[in-house]
């Protein structure tokens, strides 16, 4: 009998084990009231000492699911844990991972699957939750191949019908920024390289919010952009220092990766601030190039709101405003000649229209070659048709003419 336990009808401590076939009980011989039903119920010795044990450690749970959903759950908590998630989300986490395994597109899917499904899951309760975390960082941790994991991403929203909200650019920044290794001094980091913080982390902000306004954001992935906006941020807080350390000696430096699509991004942003540079007086006389924009990145900045709507025109309305600009640029050509016989001179360019990069720069797309038809003048007109080759009443009389005179050939009967 275990020392300190009672019944719980009598109160009685006279309990002894009674096997009832191959099951062990705890009966009290006083009343007969059965304690406890032994390993049947739990697989832990302290349910015989009557501690109360939860529904997820006993063999309960485990005799409806199978191995495999075992060891997911198990990767489930583990993987929020790693990322140091609150327990909601991991609860959140859970729930959705059961429901997504009843579906049938997911509990017949593939081993690789089913795998990605759990990071999926703990991405969803992130986002739901405005948690700053990316694919990429769900990637590596599963080390799952990103093309399969944004496909199950989006098979799995769609079937369990969620509400995923976009995710928040700024937090992201915060999130993603404060990996990198250089605010702090340490051997293989020159003094030089090492920023503060804040004023790197603020800058960062603002050039990302310029790329969002300028179309450079949508629709891609956010770590390219955001990587090209904090080395620019960088490089404009110490230029004297910074202008001759590359975007991959960057990465380098800071310990973090150099997504593919960066180099690209970071051209398209400099393209932007030289289009903005070019709208300011006092920097138009420099004629700065894309290395030499980056010395006044703060006064692009300070002032960005203006210099975009004066650098770039809105593409939408460019097609409505079309053919009054050309009419009216049409008269004020001839008020010119008339009014001063002065020679052509070259007219200052338009400002680039603020259009996606994609609309701008379309990819180009092989079109089927037309199939050559040779025309013999042999073919035959529908009746329908033959009224469009008529021009004249004179030409209109002679089809009525011809045909009269076949139809009255056609009535005539054949001599015998």
């Amino acid at each position: 009998m275990p020392s300190g336990s009672r019944c719980p009808d009598c109160g009685s401590s006279e309990l002894v084990e009674d096997s009832h076939y191959s099951q062990s009980q705890l009966v009290c011989s006083d009343c007969g009231c059965v304690v406890t039903e032994g390993v049947l119920t739990t697989t832990f010795n302290d349910e015989g000492n009557l501690r109360e044990v939860t529904y997820s450690r006993s063999t309960g749970e485990n005799e409806q699911v199978s191995r495999s959903q075992q060891r997911d759950l198990r990767r489930v908590r583990d993987l929020c844990r790693i990322l140091k998630l609150p327990p909601t989300f991991e609860d959140t986490a859970i729930s959705y991972y059961q429901r997504a395994y009843q579906l049938p597109g997911i509990r017949d899917a593939r081993l690789q699957k089913k795998e990605v499904l759990v990071g999926c899951c703990v991405l969803i309760t992130c986002r739901q939750h405005n948690w700053p975390l990316t694919m990429g960082t769900i990637c590596t941790l599963l080390y799952a191949d990103l093309d399969v994991f944004s496909g199950t991403y989006m098979q799995l929203v769609k079937l369990l019908g969620l509400d995923v909200p976009a995710l928040c650019l700024e937090e992201l920044v915060k999130s993603y920024c404060s990996s990198f290794r250089l605010f702090q001094a340490s051997s293989p980091i020159p003094a030089k390289y090492v920023e503060d913080k804040d004023k790197m982390l603020s800058r960062t902000l603002l050039l990302v919010e310029l790329a969002n306004e300028t179309w450079l954001v949508t629709g891609r992935h956010p770590l390219p952009v955001i990587t090209a906006a904090t080395f620019l941020a960088w490089q404009s807080l110490r230029p004297s220092a910074r202008l001759t350390c590359s975007l991959a000696q960057f990465c380098k430096l800071a310990n973090v990766d150099l997504p593919y699509p960066a180099a690209s991004r970071l051209q398209e942003l400099l393209a932007v601030l030289l289009q903005m540079a070019s709208q300011l007086a006092w920097l138009r006389v420099l004629k700065l190039d894309k290395r030499t924009v980056v010395k006044h990145i703060g006064d692009l900045l300070q002032h960005r709101h203006m210099l975009v709507r004066m650098a770039f025109r809105d593409g939408t309305a460019e097609a409505e405003t079309q053919e009054q600009e050309q009419g009216e640029q049409g008269q004020q050509e001839e008020a010119e000649d008339r009014t001063f016989n002065l020679s052509k001179r070259k007219r200052p360019s338009s400002p680039a229209p603020l259009l996606p990069p994609c609309m701008l720069k379309p990819s180009k797309r092989t079109h089927p070659t037309p199939s050559i038809s040779t025309v013999t003048g042999d073919e035959d007109i529908s009746d329908s048709e033959i009224e469009q080759y008529l021009r004249t009443p004179q030409e209109v009389r002679d089809f009525q003419r011809a045909q009269a005179a076949s139809q009255a050939a056609m009535s005539v009967p054949n001599p015998p």
